[in-house]
């Protein structure tokens, strides 16, 4: 196993340790922890395709697991978000709204996720491979920033609540921009590639 492929194995591998961390509400700093990991696992996803491609290591092994762990750490970075059950939770500090705002957001982020991961496998069975998007890189990264402001929002909110306040209407917004994001990529990726469609 080449490096790209081992610092994607290990972005795979934090995400239970970002999960543990962000649930151990019995001591304080715990959302700092999860963000420390979240942002190393994020990190390793720059470096990996760098690597990969620079040095001409880019695998199969590498095809098949860089999109599984960019999906699954982003995707588990919201869930953990929408479902923290302190009341800290950033969604929460804005009343029910908050929540079904964060719940309909994460629902399309998902969506869209599992759209283009069936598209890229009817391609794949015609023999098409379909290349990233610029667009869908943006929303990625956008994303992971977006969840990087709203876990440090956690424990701002805990030692410096008037400015974890700002972070989350920050973290909110930001938030509402990703999912606009998400859902632009996804309608460009499927109109750009709707040869896949034909047959």
């Amino acid at each position: 196993m080449n490096l790209p492929n081992k610092l994607t194995l290990t972005r795979l591998i934090l995400i239970p340790f970002f999960i543990a961390a962000f649930y151990l509400g019995f001591f304080s700093g715990h959302y700092f922890v999860a963000l420390g990991i979240f942002v190393v696992a994020s990190i390793t996803d720059f470096f990996d395709g760098y690597i990969a491609r620079k040095y001409n290591m880019i695998t199969d092994l590498g095809k098949f697991l860089d999109p599984i762990a960019d999906k699954v750490l982003v995707l588990s970075g919201l869930i953990v978000l929408i479902s923290d059950p302190y009341e800290t939770n950033v969604f929460a500090q804005i009343g029910t709204i908050g929540v079904i705002y964060g719940g309909v957001g994460v629902a399309i982020i998902m969506a869209r996720e599992m759209v283009v991961s069936s598209l890229r496998m009817m391609a794949a069975k015609k023999g098409i491979v379909l290349a990233a998007e610029m667009t869908g890189k943006v929303k990625t990264f956008f994303t992971d920033v977006t969840i990087i402001i709203l876990l440090l929002t956690g424990d701002l909110l805990n030692f410096a609540p008037s400015v974890g306040v700002i972070f989350d209407y920050i973290g909110l917004a930001c938030f509402g921009i990703s999912v606009l994001l998400t859902v632009y990529s996804g309608i460009s990726y499927l109109i750009k590639n709707k040869e896949v469609f034909k047959g």
